[in-house]
Formats: C-alpha cells, structure tokens, sequence
C-alpha cells in the first residue's frame, strides 16, 4: 500500500454528555474526501480511542468506511494492550475494506515491555493480521519509544511496510530511512501514481482520481450486481515503495520529507488538511522557498493547539474551520474562554 503525503488524524466527536456524534462523523468525513489529501487515520491518539468502548470503536470504523470516498487510504487504529485484542479489532477493520492496521507500542507493563517483548508483539501481529501492519510509536503519550535497532528488524517483516513517528526527531527518522533503505517492496498504484485502495477495487462505483469507473460483473451484464468485481477500468502499475515512515509532528513536516519520509499523519491536519498539504505540495514541486513559507505558518499553531492545549483545542480549530469538533470526552476538560480565543488567533494562518 503506498502511504504518501498529508493523512489527517481524525478525532471522534462526541455530545456533551459524553455520547459518541456519530452523524458528526459522517460530515467531516465527507469533508476530507473532498480534500486533496492522500487518506485518514482512524482511532489514532487524536481520535481518542483509548476513551471508547469495543462496541464504539467498532461503530466508528464502520461509519467512516461507509463514507469515505474509495479513492483515500483508510488507515485503522487497532493498537491495545494485547496482541488478542488488537488482531480482533484488525480482522474487524479488513472485513469493512481499511487498508492499513495501525498499531501502536503496548506501554501499561512499561518495565516489562523490554525489546525481545516488542519484537514477539509485533511479529504475532503480522503475521497474523489480514491487513498491512504500521508501527506506531508515539511517546509523548505512552512514554515509550521504540529503538531504532528494534525498528529496523521489524522493517524485515514481510507484512509490516513502515512506521507512523511521532517523536518529532528528524534525526531518528533519517535514521530509520538510511538503516531500511535496502528494503524493497512495491505497491499498486494508479497511472496518475495514487494508491489503489482496497475499497476501489471493491466498491461498484469506485473511480480513478482520472474519473474511470470500475463497475460489478452484474452493472456490466444490466444484471443484479455480482459478488466479484469486474477487471478494473483504470489501469494500474507496480511503484517501489521500500519501508515508509510517516511523521506525526507537523513543525517538521518539510525537514522530514527531505530526509526520507515519505508521508506525515498529523493532528493539525484534523483542523486544516489542506494548510499542510500545501507544504507537501510545494515540496514535491521542488519549490523549496514556498515549501518554507507554508511550513513556517503551521509551527506556531501546531505547538500551542496540539502540543501544549491537545485534543479540545484541535476539536475547538475543527469548529472555526467547518469541521465539527465539540467536546472532548472525560477526564479530558474543555476549554476555557481564555483558551479558545487563543486557540482562534493562532489558527488565523491556518485557516481553509
């Protein structure tokens, strides 16, 4: 599966009783397959799957995979605490048609989560997951950050095509791109070089990014639509693709692209995807001046909404920018008056 550019990290909106909005989903949704960005990221930190029940979660992946144009990469988050529950929540995301299973470090038996526990975690997960496996590490939330050596030796495994970094060091991503360069995988792309998601292929109605229309043997035939899907009408090829790192820290987003990484997940995104697909874009363009312009726009949003006031400020920047955010769900507080008028000032160079 090829995982470049800009994937926002969705959150979850919820009623102010704490309920999960599902309808919300479905309208930001819709708003990002709109976007010009590459996919979304499901139950990610940002999206705070640690406070939702099996039977949410579970929702909340349907809903999505219902909505999403089958163009964007579905990355699901199904990282728990035992390699049990999250292959359940993986077999789950592959029968909805998710592209990718995104799982984060186990970090609760912290003292206990040496290398060699890791290496056999994340080894009986792909090899049994339906699903292409990204490592997620992600220490600002689980204090845990996985080694490099550790990385690189997961990176052999056939069913584990890259990583989503979150620790903002451009230095460990050049690392993690020079040490896994030798990998050599390929994904399906189309001619215009997207990714070709597994609910392209699956969906009657699913077109190319070129407006080709892949149909059912049944729409062929003027018949009932058939449960194998026709040859699709858009053609495909074979892209190298290696082991790909994506990034999580968006003040970086352009010193990471030019050390290797090969796409960013970013909270930032949630709120303004098309700010930082534009410090994609210019980079791809060689056009490294604009390149720096848009990414020194995002730097000072990024640490005051994400880093420092997190998840309720993202969803309050989602409510200014026409997504809805609404309220975090317990123990995590709102925001102060104070804290949303900072919040809107901030956001002023990242507005869409």
């Amino acid at each position: 599966m090829l995982l470049q550019g800009i994937f926002p990290a969705m959150t979850t909106p919820f009623y102010s009783d704490g309920a999960v909005y599902y309808k919300k989903i479905e309208h930001n949704v819709d708003r990002y397959s709109r976007t010009p960005v590459s996919g979304m990221v499901v139950l990610g930190s940002t999206g705070e799957a640690v406070m939702l029940g099996d039977d949410e979660r579970r929702e909340v992946l349907r809903i999505t995979a219902e909505v999403a144009s089958p163009e964007k990469v579905l990355i699901a988050g199904v990282g728990a605490e035992s390699a049990h529950e999250t292959l359940r929540l993986t077999e789950y995301a592959a029968k909805l048609n998710y592209d990718v299973a995104l799982v984060r470090t186990p970090h609760f038996y912290r003292p206990q989560m040496k290398p060699d526990a890791m290496l056999n975690f994340y080894r009986t997960v792909a090899d049994r997951s339906p699903l292409p496996v990204l490592l997620y590490t992600v220490p600002p939330y689980t204090a845990y950050d996985l080694p490099l050596e550790l990385i690189c030796e997961l990176a052999e495994h056939a069913n584990i095509i890259g990583i989503k970094e979150s620790s903002g060091n451009v230095e460990k991503v050049a690392a993690m791109v020079d040490s896994t360069r030798h990998i050599k995988r390929t994904a399906t792309v189309t001619e215009v070089q997207q990714a070709v998601t597994g609910r392209m292929i699956a969906d009657p109605v699913a077109r190319d990014a070129d407006g080709s229309q892949l149909v059912t043997v049944g729409g062929l035939s003027g018949g009932a639509a058939a449960t194998q899907a026709a040859k699709p009408k858009f053609k495909t090829r074979s892209k190298e693709v290696g082991f790909q790192v994506l990034v999580g820290a968006a003040p970086t987003i352009l010193a990471s692209f030019q050390v290797g990484a090969s796409g960013a997940v970013l909270a930032l995104s949630a709120p303004a995807p098309t700010v930082c697909f534009e410090i994609y874009a210019a980079w791809k363009d060689n056009d490294l001046e604009l390149a720096q312009s848009k990414q020194q726009n995002v730097v000072a949003a990024s640490k005051r909404v994400v880093s420092e006031l997190g998840i309720p400020a993202v969803k309050h920047a989602m409510d200014i920018n026409g997504y809805y955010g609404g309220p975090p769900r317990l123990p995590l507080l709102p925001l102060t008056a104070a804290q949303k008028a900072e919040v809107e000032a901030v956001m002023t160079s990242c507005r869409n």
